[in-house]
């Protein structure tokens, strides 16, 4: 069950309203992990971007549609809207753990911890992806997408310390499109 606030409920219907689109819903799920925790995903969607699958939420003016993969990670969120020095938005409350897994856990643990602080002076993160049968799938962002040192950040550091870390950790698989990004330590001369 997903709760919508009184001021969420209104700028949802505002910005429906604005968007002169009869029968959109506003999609709610888990976009991936990273740093700070889970990163939602809103958006409208039209009766053809649904899933028999879906769970559907009445928030009294619309519908809140989550997808099957999302519905355990946000089973008893709060949607709300909030404005703070200028700036608003909306502030997903969300009681559920980022990991249930144990293993998932004490590796977002490590990340969190040592891992993340390292490469941010480089102007890097690292998200986790998913932990299954002892390895680490990952995803670099910021600085660390496109970099020339990336190879040696996985290898020699992070996968080195979450195998001293973490029991049962194998190897550290990184899923970035390192093509679409920018190595930090080359400027090209123009």
């Amino acid at each position: 069950m997903i709760t919508v606030t009184d001021l969420a409920r209104a700028k949802v219907v505002e910005l429906l309203r604005a968007e002169g689109r009869p029968g959109l819903a506003l999609r709610f799920g888990i976009a991936g992990r990273g740093p700070g925790g889970f990163h939602y995903r809103l958006a409208f969607v039209g009766p053809d971007e649904r899933s028999p699958a879906d769970s559907v939420t009445d928030a009294g003016g619309f519908e809140v549609v989550v997808d099957e993969a999302s519905a355990a990670h946000v089973a008893g969120a709060v949607i709300d809207f909030v404005e703070l020095e200028g700036q608003s938005g909306f502030k997903i409350d969300n009681p559920n753990p980022l990991w249930s897994d144990p293993q998932a856990a004490a590796v977002q643990q490590v990340l969190d911890e040592e891992i993340n602080p390292a490469v941010t002076s480089h102007g890097g993160y690292v998200s986790l992806l998913d932990v299954k049968d002892g390895v680490v799938y990952v995803q670099l962002g910021g600085g660390c997408q496109g970099c020339g040192m990336v190879d040696v950040t996985l290898k020699q550091g992070i996968e080195v310390r979450l195998k001293e870390m973490v029991p049962g950790i194998r190897a550290v698989v990184d899923t970035t499109d390192h093509a679409g990004g920018t190595n930090p330590y080359y400027r090209p001369s123009h």
